[in-house]
C-alpha cells in the first residue's frame, strides 16, 4: 500500500454532472421542455496520488460515464474536474493533448479496443507516434518495456502478432501496455477483467498493484465486481443512479456498509464475507426513472428502512465520525449500524 505521508492530491472532482437530452416527448420538444437523463448527478471526490479508488455499483448506474468524464472522452454538462491543481473542463484542445498523455483508460472489451490490423508493435508504439516522442529507436525500447510491465515476455515475440493470434488476456494486456507506454500520471480501468477467464483476472489485478506501488500511478477502477475491488482497492465508492451513494476505505464498504444498497450489492456476491448480520432489507418496488427521479431517496422503494422522510427529503453526502469501522461518508437518512 502507499504511504499515507507521501499522499497528495491528484483529482479534485466537484459538482460533476453530466445530463443526456432524452428528447422522449415531441410535445416537450415543441415546447422546449426538454428531458433529462442524469447520468452523473452532482458528485464530488478526490483521488491521491498514487492510490487505486474503486468505482462500484450496478449496470446502467453511470460509473462508466463518470471514468469517461474522468479522462474527458466526455464532457461535463457542469461542474469541475482538478488535476494538479488546473481545472480540465476549461482546457483547450491543445491542452487537452497534453492532459491525454497524462491520463489514459483500459477499455472491457480487449477484443473491440484494439486494431485487429495492426502489429503489437504499431498498437502500443501509436500514442508515442501521436505525442512526438523520441524516435524510432527510442519508441521501440519504450514499447517493449511496456509490453515487459504488462507482463507480455519476451516482449520481442510479441511484437510482430497481431490480435488475433493472441488470447483474451494477452490482447488485454496489450491494451494496458498501450495505455502505460506514455507513463500516465493517472489510468482510468474500466471494467478491465469482466471478459476475461476466472484464471487470468488475478495477473492482471496484480498489474495495477505493481503500477500504484512502483510507478506511484493514480487508478480509477471501474467494476460491478465487489470481490475485485474488495481484493485491490485502497478505496471505494458506491454509486446508485447518477449518485455515490457511500465512500471509505474498501475494508469499511465491503464488511461494515453503512448504506442499504451497499448491502444488497454485496448480499448478491458469492462468497462475500459480511460482518452485519443477516439484512431484512427486501426489494419493495421498482427502480426509479432515471428520467424522472424522486424528490427523496432514490432507493427509498427498495429499501425496507424508508419513512417518510427518505421519500421527502434526498439524503446529501456526510462524513459518519462513529468509529473505525464506519464508512467516510453515507447519504442516508438511517445509515446501517457498524
Amino acid at each position: 500500500m502507499k504511504s499515507e505521508q507521501n499522499a497528495r492530491r491528484l483529482i479534485e472532482v466537484n459538482n460533476l454532472t453530466k445530463l443526456y437530452d432524452t428528447n422522449r416527448s415531441i410535445l416537450g420538444t415543441i415546447l422546449d421542455n426538454k428531458e433529462y437523463l442524469r447520468a452523473v448527478d452532482d458528485v464530488s471526490f478526490g483521488i491521491e496520488q498514487g492510490e487505486i479508488v474503486g468505482l462500484a455499483g450496478q449496470s446502467g448506474c453511470g460509473k462508466s460515464t463518470l471514468g469517461e468524464l474522468l479522462v474527458h472522452l466526455q464532457a461535463p454538462t457542469s461542474g469541475e474536474i482538478m488535476v494538479s491543481g488546473d481545472d480540465v473542463t476549461e482546457y483547450s484542445s491543445g491542452q487537452l493533448k497534453d492532459f491525454r498523455r497524462k491520463c489514459q483508460v483500459i477499455f472491457q472489451d480487449p477484443y473491440e479496443a484494439i486494431n485487429p490490423r495492426f502489429t503489437v508493435s504499431r498498437i502500443v508504439s501509436e500514442p508515442l507516434k501521436i505525442h512526438s516522442i523520441g524516435d524510432r529507436e527510442e519508441r521501440t525500447e519504450r514499447t517493449i518495456q511496456a509490453l515487459n510491465d504488462a507482463g507480455l515476455k519476451p516482449a520481442e515475440k510479441y511484437l510482430g502478432s497481431f490480435p488475433g493470434e493472441l488470447s483474451g488476456g494477452e490482447r488485454q494486456r496489450v491494451n494496458i501496455a498501450r495505455a502505460i507506454v506514455l507513463e500516465p500520471d493517472f489510468l482510468v480501468a474500466d471494467e478491465p477483467v469482466s471478459m476475461l477467464d476466472v484464471s487470468v483476472r488475478t495477473g492482471i489485478l496484480k498489474l495495477f498493484e505493481k503500477f500504484r506501488d512502483e510507478m506511484g500511478m493514480s487508478i480509477l477502477y471501474v467494476s460491478h465486481d465487489l470481490s475485485t475491488i474488495n481484493y485491490l482497492c485502497d478505496r471505494t465508492m458506491i454509486m446508485y443512479l447518477g449518485k455515490i451513494v457511500e465512500t471509505g476505505p474498501t475494508r469499511n464498504v465491503i464488511h461494515y456498509p453503512s448504506h442499504p444498497y451497499t448491502e444488497a450489492l454485496l448480499r448478491s456476491v458469492p462468497d462475500t464475507e459480511i460482518e452485519t448480520g443477516e439484512s431484512d432489507n427486501n426489494a419493495q418496488g421498482e427502480v426509479p426513472d432515471p428520467i424522472d427521479l424522486p424528490a427523496g431517496c432514490r432507493y427509498a422503494s427498495w429499501c425496507s428502512h424508508a419513512d417518510e422522510q427518505c421519500e421527502r427529503d434526498a439524503p446529501q453526502l456526510r462524513r459518519r465520525n462513529d468509529g473505525e469501522t464506519a464508512s467516510d461518508q453515507v447519504a442516508c437518512h438511517y445509515p446501517l449500524d457498524s
